[in-house]
């Protein structure tokens, strides 16, 4: 009796170890998962690409008080970024996306002879993107797991086999709904006033505190959310290799010439 008493306590034990080491693994899992959101917003990088632009503008706008010369400097500016990012062999993604919605503000500023009109195009992006991530949430396909799965290696399969991530995934997007919501409140009331001023130092200043807010909400719920479930892509056969002929090896009749 006393033997298969300490042999249950035994085996007992080695469950709590392994029950332990998965708990472990899981936690590391979603640590892993949760850190690629800096990665999949560009990263400090990105960030600085995107707001750098708007600062050398409302600089260059008071110095000269002149439109074309405070677009064509952030203009600049933004093409200087991706020439750079391309010379390092980096992803240019973020820079691009930078300097196309710089391109588009320089233009319609320097075509309509108002500053305040360099900020335009974001503000009404920050709108779309906040009406984009509201639907995608309404729709069970949240933009953030959408933008995540490719990075972590899930792909899509939180959608279906992972319901604890797509409850992450919701839950994220709708912080960032209301988070990066705050910018156009606040910026468009003052695109109306006309005081560029103002609303240029604000842009700045409301470029980065939000996202990094945002991406730090992110990760403390992917941190409490189920590890991801790696993505099983089909392999396709080497060259020369023949796939194998299920019918024969079942048993089945084989294929004639």
């Amino acid at each position: 009796m006393s033997k298969q008493s300490g042999g249950d306590s035994a085996a007992q034990l080695g469950l709590v170890d392994i029950d332990a080491e998965e708990a472990a693994r899981q936690a590391q899992a979603s640590r892993e998962a949760a850190d690629t959101v800096m990665k999949a917003f560009g990263g400090v990088r990105g960030m600085i690409d995107m707001t750098l632009p708007g600062l050398v503008f409302i600089v260059t706008y008071n110095i000269t008080h002149k439109v074309p010369a405070a677009a064509w400097a952030a203009l600049a500016l933004s093409a200087l970024f991706v020439v750079a990012r391309l010379l390092k062999r980096e992803t240019v993604q973020h820079a691009f996306s930078g300097v196309f919605g710089v391109a588009i503000g320089a233009w319609i500023s320097m075509k309509t002879g108002k500053a305040e009109n360099f900020y335009l195009p974001g503000l009404l992006w920050n709108v779309g993107y906040c009406i984009g991530l509201a639907v995608s949430a309404l729709v069970r396909w949240p933009l953030i797991g959408i933008m995540l799965g490719p990075v972590t290696g899930e792909m899509f399969t939180w959608r279906k086999e992972n319901p604890g991530r797509l409850a992450a995934y919701t839950k994220a997007t709708w912080a960032w709904v209301v988070i990066m919501g705050i910018k156009p409140l606040i910026l468009f009331p003052l695109y109306f006033t006309h005081n560029v001023n103002l609303l240029g130092w604000l842009k700045v200043a409301l470029g980065i505190p939000p996202l990094l807010l945002a991406m730090y909400v992110t990760w403390q719920i992917l941190l409490k959310a189920p590890p991801p479930i790696k993505a099983q892509l089909d392999e396709e056969p080497e060259p020369g290799q023949e796939q194998p002929d299920h019918e024969h090896s079942a048993g089945g009749p084989a294929r004639g010439n």
